[in-house]
């Protein structure tokens, strides 16, 4: 990294986010890898045919629903065919089954499996990884010790295993890994007798993590589902790293004491890095959705905003923590980025703003991890241990960070007034639409009963077929204002109040419009077939008064 002396702004920007754009890459490739073999060990369970390309073998579907035959014990159809729709069925019924098990997902759809999205396509995964590896595995000790954090627990039953070793401190899920001894310590505690512990101790950090997951194969068959060239690097991927904790969790004693999750709880800020959950969508009703309550992502405090707190902070935690945030930014920028441009169809757009809802939701739910790096950033400087060139780098990557997220924060608001700019109007198109169909239709309805009766049957059965077509037209129109009973109301922060007041008593005064449409269109139909059948009973009775009038005619002659 150069230094605030050497390098403009600009350029420290784009060679930072190379770097970041490197360490996301980096990541996915170890995921890919690393989820790969967890399907494929899955499959091994099953009997299944194992996978080799992971963006591509699951793009269909088949190998999916296959996976989650076996997570779930059941049964899963799948369509055959080698068509894109087949595909997009398939994976669909995916979604579906996920859905039935409450796994959460968010922004992913089917079509971007099939499309072979490479950062959705591993986000899936890990979200049946999560689901079935590890809170599925969790949650009787979960639930025992009254705790709702997973990793937490996963934490606090770590360091109660390795608290006598003392070379060995874990602190996360990414830095306190890559040099083997934490797998390897977890190991000897269960299995003193496997192997000594002295002897691996004076191992390489390659050499320790092969043997740690050389001994958990044969010591417990658990699956080398990493790979040491993977771990044994500055920054692991923590999701990687989970999981495969998970599995020595899942067949080893599972003793967590409540002192052990106080002690987690208690580490040292700058240590912790939690992942933030992505909101849900705001409360709706059957009427109308207000979109103004959820809360919206700030600027986070700047160099000079935080006061120094007494606990120290180092360079090294500080990087790992920035290097996290930054990855995590990258993909946020490349989520906001991907994003269609705002439909001109209303039912589309209303798919995209609570797709950009949840966006917006996650963004607030992680400005704490950005505030967390500028103060640590203040934190280092105000310590005053760092070289002149160090504080100026700090100061220029502080600089950055705050940089980008605030153009981040920016882009989503002014996408989130755009949807709700195209919204609001394609709603109101619809309202003003329906307002002037109904008055056409009040005045043929009054049209209608001003016209004489009818004079003959023929006439009257062209009164019944005028009274159908005003039926189908009701009946297309009925389409629409289903539609309309799904709306989203955003409401200005300066007129929320008033806006949705007028709102609400436009919406009331065409439901009562329309309600006395479908009333007057249901009776006048009851009251055609009445006249309509004693008109028929008429007829016949006047066919039977002229038969016996002619016969006694005939008679009389």
């Amino acid at each position: 990294m150069a230094s605030h002396g050497d390098t403009t702004e600009g350029g420290a920007n784009e060679e930072f986010s190379d770097i970041i754009k490197w360490r996301s890459d980096e990541h996915d490739a170890v995921q890919k890898k690393t989820f790969t073999k967890w399907i494929n060990a899955q499959f091994s369970k099953t009997g299944k045919t194992s996978i080799k390309d992971m963006y591509s073998d699951l793009r269909d579907g088949t190998k999916l629903l296959d996976l989650l035959e076996g997570l779930t014990n059941t049964v899963q159809t799948k369509e055959r065919g080698a068509t894109r729709v087949h595909a997009l069925n398939n994976v669909n019924k995916v979604l579906q089954v996920l859905h039935q098990n409450h796994v959460d997902l968010v922004n992913i759809g089917g079509t971007d499996i099939v499309d072979g999205n490479h950062k959705l396509t591993l986000g899936l995964i890990w979200s049946i990884i999560l689901h079935w590896q590890v809170k599925d595995i969790m949650k009787d000790i979960m639930s025992n010790l009254q705790q709702n954090n997973s990793e937490k627990i996963l934490l606090s039953w770590v360091r109660q295993c390795t608290r006598s070793y003392p070379e060995v401190n874990v602190l996360n899920f990414t830095t306190s890994w890559s040099d083997g001894l934490a797998f390897n310590g977890i190991l000897h505690h269960f299995r003193p007798e496997a192997f000594s512990w002295d002897q691996v101790f004076r191992l390489s950090p390659m050499e320790r993590l092969n043997h740690a997951f050389t001994v958990a194969k044969d010591q417990l068959g658990i699956e080398r589902l990493l790979d040491p060239e993977d771990v044994a690097v500055q920054l692991p991927d923590k999701k990687s790293i989970i999981m495969y904790v998970t599995s020595l969790f899942a067949v080893l004693p599972k003793d967590v004491s409540m002192d052990a999750i106080r002690e987690v709880e208690t580490l040292p800020r700058k240590f912790k890095a939690e992942d933030a959950v992505p909101g849900r969508s705001v409360q709706q009703n059957v009427q109308t959705e207000d979109a103004s309550s959820g809360p919206r992502p700030e600027t986070p405090v700047t160099e000079g905003d935080v006061e120094v707190g007494l606990l120290d902070v180092d360079l090294d935690s500080y990087q790992t923590t920035l290097e996290e945030v930054l990855t995590w930014l990258l993909s946020a920028e490349d989520t906001l980025q991907i994003q269609e441009e705002v439909s001109n169809d209303v039912e589309d757009v209303k798919d995209q703003f609570h797709t950009h809802e949840a966006f917006m939701m996650e963004l607030t739910a992680h400005q704490s991890s950005v505030g967390n790096v500028l103060q640590a950033g203040n934190q280092l400087i105000a310590q005053g241990s760092l070289t002149e060139e160090e504080e100026d780098e700090i100061r220029e990557q502080m600089s950055l960070l705050n940089s980008r997220w605030e153009n981040l924060r920016v882009a989503s608001m002014d996408r989130q007034a755009r949807l709700h700019e195209v919204l609001m109007d394609l709603q109101q198109q619809q309202l003003q639409q329906l307002s002037d169909w109904l008055t056409q239709t009040e005045k043929r309805i009054k049209r209608i009963e001003t016209e004489p009766a009818a004079e003959n049957m023929e006439a009257y059965k062209e009164k019944i077929e005028e009274h159908k077509e005003l039926q189908n037209d009701l009946e297309v129109e009925q389409v629409k204002v289903n539609s309309l009973t799904h709306m989203v109301v955003v409401v200005d922060e300066n007129s929320g109040e008033s806006t949705t007041a007028a709102l609400e008593e436009q919406l009331q005064s065409l439901g009562e419009r329309w309600a006395a449409v479908c009333r007057w269109t249901e009776e006048k139909w009851q009251k055609l077939q009445e006249v309509f059948l004693v008109w028929q009973q008429l007829l016949s009775d006047q066919n039977l008064f002229r038969e016996w009038l002619a016969e006694k005619e005939g008679i009389l002659k």
